[in-house]
């Protein structure tokens, strides 16, 4: 593995730490271009997606703080978020609460706003990934497949692991192929804050089968033979399917209003010079 990608001088650059930078790049840089096409600004995006940036460090290393509390010799391991360590539900919970609050501060429609979001959020977690396999962590179990890879870990004879699923690039093509798909299906979707439910569903039912070959290695069963994130997928899958449902149930019974007159088709218009 490479968990420092290159060092200039005395700066070390963590693979983990620049792989998450670019795909915070990507994702602003995909939002901007989706931004314009709904009539929100570029100013706004990156103001957002800076936002969501501090947020979403802070509620994912919280989140898996929490849920891993023996990985860490004191509270100041807390924060080497460069060495790997964090949890996207944690980021879900706090991005979506800044999001509340930005929009509502720049008067902008939050559902535009994660509508808006969504494809990049995708692409950037698809970067990132890269950068979790970069850097050893998150691997899955011991397999026979030919591309099976070892990981580092102290606690293991040798310091590697055995060959095991590198389930850092599973997740990273899942990533890319919600990220395809929401783009794809952006000036297709029925109503409004379909493509952010979309995302949490697909995040949702990928997750939830990938931790089949995570746990008891770098995911913790908690209960029924399910790990702590299947758990939360689960929850968030049903929740986000119950909403679509029921915004399309909505939306469908709604009576379309009638079609927008221009001046000039009106019989009484009057042409303005």
């Amino acid at each position: 593995m490479y968990p420092i990608l290159f060092q200039l001088g005395p700066l070390k650059f963590h693979s983990y730490g620049v792989l998450l930078m670019l795909g915070f790049v990507a994702a602003v840089a995909w939002s901007i271009r989706e931004g314009k096409r709904r009539g929100i600004r570029s100013e706004d995006i990156v103001d957002t997606g800076l936002l969501l940036l501090v947020s979403g460090l802070i509620g994912a290393r919280a989140l898996y703080v929490v849920l891993h509390p023996g990985e860490f010799s004191g509270p100041r391991d807390w924060f080497t978020v460069w060495d790997g360590g964090l949890s996207f539900h944690g980021c879900l919970i706090t991005g979506t609460l800044a999001m509340f609050w930005i929009a509502k501060r720049r008067g902008i429609s939050l559902i535009a706003l994660m509508d808006t979001a969504a494809p990049g959020v995708a692409l950037g977690y698809a970067i990132g990934r890269i950068g979790c396999f970069l850097g050893g962590c998150c691997y899955g179990a011991a397999c026979k497949l030919p591309w099976a890879t070892r990981f580092a870990d102290p606690h293991a004879p040798g310091g590697l692991t055995p060959p095991s699923h590198p389930t850092q690039i599973y997740s990273s093509f899942a990533g890319f192929l919600i990220f395809g798909f929401l783009a794809w299906y952006s000036p297709r979707q029925k109503y409004p804050g379909q493509l952010a439910l979309l995302f949490l569903f697909l995040y949702s039912i990928y997750r939830f089968v990938l931790e089949f070959y995570r746990k008891g290695v770098s995911a913790i069963v908690v209960t029924q033979g399910l790990t702590q994130a299947q758990i939360g997928s689960l929850v968030i899958a049903g929740i986000s399917l119950a909403l679509m449902i029921a915004a399309a149930y909505y939306y469908g019974r709604r009576k379309p209003g009638p079609p927008e007159v221009t001046r000039d088709e009106r019989p009484d218009a009057v042409a303005l010079r």
